[in-house]
């Protein structure tokens, strides 16, 4: 819908009853409502137009005034339709990683010191999961980078369709990933790392032939020495490392 054309004196709703309507709608909001009548009462006019209509138009009106008027507000409304667009793809290229289409780094840094806050404010549990490819850079250097995106890719959906709504995932640098979960002690997080390593193993990349993935995945939880994100991040790169010197395709979690 562009635009309504709307008269203020109709039998079962009047204008400013659609006006009122229109408010609580908010896919409605952004079209505008031209309110045509034959009160030319200036406070009327003012009310109508404080409540949400885009103009007034009084009968009795010129055919060619009421098109050129409407043609105006259809002008304003693409361009502003345009803008919010341009204004959802600037935020987006600024908070997503644009292979993986997941937080970047500081999108999901600043998402995960406000839950860092408000979980220590309220005195709530909360772990941090870090994981990385094996083998990725050897991925890269015989299938190519091509096959090591498509590689972060399916890795990333696997990953995301196993989180929770309100669990932060984002992607740190390269081939390393960490996903912030909220309300989530250490011993439940290690168990969603374990179920997310398991599920990257059940992952088949054509280009990658019969060559099996997996993933190695440190876990850490806040705690009174690990309180701060710094400290948490840490903690479970520490957890990472360690998941590593056993051979990969594992999950640490550590307590501090």
């Amino acid at each position: 819908m562009d635009l309504v054309l709307c008269d203020l004196v109709m039998p079962q709703m009047d204008g400013l009853k659609f006006l009122q309507m229109r408010a609580a709608r908010p896919e409605l909001l952004e079209v505008p409502v031209l309110m045509l009548t034959a009160v030319g009462d200036v406070d009327q006019k003012v009310k109508v137009l404080s409540q949400g209509a885009s103009d007034y138009v009084t009968k009795p009106f010129h055919p060619g005034e009421l098109t050129a008027r409407a043609v105006v507000h259809l002008k304003i409304k693409q361009l502003q339709d345009e803008l919010r667009q341009k204004n959802a793809l600037l935020t987006e290229l600024s908070t997503t990683d644009g292979l993986t289409k997941i937080n970047n780094r500081r999108h999901f840094l600043e998402l995960a010191r406000k839950e860092m806050e408000r979980s220590e404010r309220l005195g709530l549990v909360l772990s941090l999961i870090m994981f990385d490819v094996d083998h990725f850079k050897e991925t890269n250097d015989r299938s190519g980078h091509q096959a090591g995106d498509e590689v972060l890719v399916a890795i990333c959906r696997k990953v995301a369709e196993s989180l929770r709504e309100y669990d932060i995932f984002g992607r740190y640098g390269g081939d390393e990933f960490t996903i912030l979960l909220p309300q989530t002690d250490l011993k439940h997080a290690q168990r969603v790392g374990e179920r997310l390593e398991a599920s990257v193993q059940t992952l088949q990349i054509p280009s990658l032939g019969d060559k099996p993935l997996s993933i190695s995945v440190g876990v850490g939880a806040r705690s009174p020495s690990h309180h701060d994100l710094e400290g948490l991040l840490r903690l479970a790169d520490q957890a990472l490392y360690e998941a590593k010197k056993r051979g990969r395709a594992c999950v640490v979690a550590l307590e501090a």
